[in-house]
């Protein structure tokens, strides 16, 4: 019997979860999943990330916990309305083989169409993962251009000096940053440096 979770949810506190539910537990009980836990979200926009929608959040964490082998939602919208989020989403299932089903669509992972479909989806993530990296780069060369310098700012010669000087004498990390004015990792870094 496979171990399923149900995710659920609405977007405004007027609207109810309750016939996406009773569907879900339906499509269960004719398939012969076990329905081991329903995940909630109500009155959440899907347009919401993962760290304001606590019924998702709590789901992904069980899915990287590998507590049930199928999450079961209405339609692919109930998870998330930006692709960045559904993507996301979709590749942590797929890295933890955690099947998806979403009734809407009859999209079933774990048939041979659906396993087909799921793979198709982690390419347009792949995609749009090089999409982002192409864009950061472009974005640092034209800074590079216009001679902005990029990474960390150098520490001044006569600081670096002084973290030296009073680690030679003993002082520790958090008291030399204090005493300079400077982070503790600026500290860290020139310590380490020699």
């Amino acid at each position: 019997m496979k171990k399923v979770a149900i995710y659920l949810r609405v977007s405004t506190d007027a609207q109810t979860t309750d016939n996406q539910r009773r569907e879900l537990e339906a499509v269960a009980k004719r398939s012969g999943w076990q329905i081991v836990r329903v995940y909630e979200d109500a009155g959440i926009s899907g347009a919401k990330g993962r760290d304001k929608r606590p019924g998702l959040d709590a789901m992904m964490k069980a899915v990287n916990a590998k507590e049930f082998e199928m999450v079961a939602a209405w339609s692919v919208d109930r998870l998330g309305r930006s692709l960045t989020d559904l993507l996301a989403i979709l590749q942590a299932l797929r890295e933890k083989n955690v099947d998806l089903f979403l009734h809407q669509q009859g999209l079933d992972t774990s048939t041979t169409a659906g396993r087909a479909m799921f793979q198709m989806l982690g390419v347009f993530a792949e995609f749009e993962r090089g999409i982002i990296r192409e864009r950061v780069n472009a974005g640092l060369a034209r800074a590079r251009e216009r001679g902005t310098v990029l990474g960390r700012r150098r520490t001044d010669p006569a600081v670096e000096k002084r973290i030296r000087s009073l680690r030679a004498k003993g002082m520790g990390i958090l008291k030399i940053g204090r005493t300079l004015g400077v982070g503790t990792s600026v500290v860290q870094r020139v310590v380490d440096a020699g």
